[in-house]
């Protein structure tokens, strides 16, 4: 057997958290978990029953009320010990992560380290709890506000990144002092499974976290119970929508970050080999399952001839299992995805696009019933092709052409997403010029994947994002707190009595 190829003695059967028990469910149904790269079950996910999720939410809500009361300080030391168990477990995280999703063991090390870069963050939420004061707004009166917890919170995470967006959830809402209840996507279930043992290793009460599994079912009961006070979402757009709408139909707040089609804009003026690198870096690495993945390149005027290099570039890139240290592009995660890319692929051809580099039909020794797409690169790419319209979430790069940055910008505004996107360029006027106009929320100056670290947030907008209140940073403070504002009057002793009135009280 190759020392590449992965045998697991045991399917995991992955359990519920539910206050401070790991619990085995009475599902009926059962998702199955194949390893990307062999198509070997791996673990299975239960869709929980309602009588299990209402569990959940009764102990999280049970533990918020003495929750929300623990001192600040002493939440984030909570955290402080959640954050070294991480930084310790990184490596088995890491390959939980390869085992399921099936990328790279180097992406998968980023998917925890970027996680664990908001963690980290949240050792500074001492200042940014914070409230407002102002004493003698008038005559012996005083104001001031408070962030208070919401309640209890609950999160629902995608397959692409199983580490790192689940801890852009629930860390920050407990360190507000909420509690919290997690579904992780039922593709990759293993990885909140490991990082909620940790969790409770690092003694947190029980009930500060539960998780959850299953699918749509489990997402209606989020959506529609009535202890569940806030939503956070990161997904494709039907299903974000849906939440969107039936969460904020049944009086929650919800943060659901979409889908995205990310445009790259390439001057003339750009580093030529920073910029290849880079622009097939964001494209491939993680197989192209990145919602902030720069998938339609934009090259303008004369950087056209630049179009060999891209394709020469991407040559060199090696397919193989997650596990292999010198493989570049990894499985896509199930073999309906693959099917849906391949089919992309076609229709592209079918619609007129030129078809540069075909990474369908690739097989990998050892490995034949991986879910293995090639990197593809088409040029000719119009507004009208399929290709152009939906996000293909695969190892596919789309090259467009225009003759000026003012047409390039205008061609990026007019897309309905609008999660990120980047220029190279080596001029500093140009540079001003795209990040003043152009429309998406997340924006990259000579930097592929434009996400921002943790003590800013993540801006997506337009159609990529619904909701008010982003995503860690002070925007995720704002989600997981509301306002409390305190006027008091306190006279003074042996004053002048009050006069009554019955007119509205002004400061004067």
């Amino acid at each position: 057997m190759s020392v590449l190829r992965r045998s697991f003695a045991s399917v995991i059967e992955n359990k519920l958290l539910i206050k401070d028990k790991w619990v085995s469910s009475k599902a009926s149904k059962w998702f199955d978990v194949k390893d990307p790269a062999t198509q070997e079950v791996v673990a299975r996910v239960p869709q929980c029953t309602q009588s299990e999720f209402d569990q959940a939410v009764s102990s999280a809500k049970e533990t918020f009320k003495t929750w929300r009361n623990v001192p600040v300080l002493t939440r984030l030391r909570y955290m402080r010990k959640y954050l070294d168990l991480l930084n310790a477990n990184l490596e088995n995280l890491a390959g939980i992560i390869t085992r399921e999703n099936g990328k790279v063991l180097a992406d998968s090390r980023g998917d925890v380290i970027r996680g664990i870069e908001v963690v980290e963050h949240t050792l500074s939420f001492g200042s940014l709890l914070q409230g407002e004061s102002m004493e003698n707004l008038a005559k012996d009166l005083d104001t001031y506000s408070y962030r208070h917890p919401l309640g209890v919170c609950a999160g629902i995470t995608p397959f692409n990144f199983p580490a790192m967006i689940p801890l852009w959830m629930y860390p920050v809402a407990a360190a507000c002092g909420n509690t919290y209840v997690l579904k992780p996507s039922e593709k990759v279930a293993t990885t909140c499974e490991k990082m909620g043992e940790l969790f409770l290793e690092a003694g947190f009460p029980h009930g500060v976290l539960n998780i959850v599994h299953g699918g749509k079912d489990t997402v209606d009961m989020i959506c529609k119970h009535p202890d569940i006070k806030a939503i956070s979402f990161v997904g494709g757009n039907d299903a974000g929508t849906y939440i969107h709408q039936q969460g904020s139909h049944y009086g929650k707040r919800v943060q659901s970050n979409m889908g995205a089609k990310n445009h790259v804009i390439v001057l003339p003026d750009a580093d030529k080999e920073d910029a290849i690198n880079a622009l097939v870096s964001s494209v491939f690495g993680a197989t192209g399952q990145r919602c902030m993945a720069l998938s339609v390149i934009v090259l303008v005027g004369e950087t056209k001839s630049w179009i060999p290099d891209l394709v020469a570039k991407s040559k060199t890139l090696k397919v193989g299992p997650g596990n292999d240290p010198k493989t570049d592009v990894g499985p896509l995660n199930a073999a309906g995805l693959k099917e849906r890319v391949e089919s992309l692929i076609a229709s592209g051809v079918s619609e007129g696009a030129k078809l540069l580099l075909d990474g369908r039909g690739v097989k990998v020794n050892g490995f034949e019933k991986g879910n293995f797409v090639g990197p593809t690169i088409f040029a000719d790419v119009n507004v009208n092709q399929k290709i152009y319209k939906e996000e293909i979430f695969g190892p596919v790069m789309t090259i467009m052409t225009v003759d000026t940055l003012e047409e390039a910008i205008e061609l990026i505004n007019r897309n309905p997403n609008g999660n990120g996107t980047s220029i190279f360029t080596s001029s500093g006027s140009s540079a001003r010029k795209f990040q003043r106009e152009i429309e998406a929320g997340q924006v990259g100056i000579n930097v592929p994947i434009p996400v921002p670290l943790p003590m800013f947030s993540f801006t997506g907008n337009k159609g990529s994002f619904r909701g008010d209140l982003n995503f860690y940073g002070k925007g995720a403070i704002n989600f997981f707190t509301q306002w409390k504002t305190i006027t008091s009057r306190w006279k003074e002793e042996n004053s002048e009595k009050y006069k009554l009135s019955t007119a509205f009280p002004t400061m004067k």
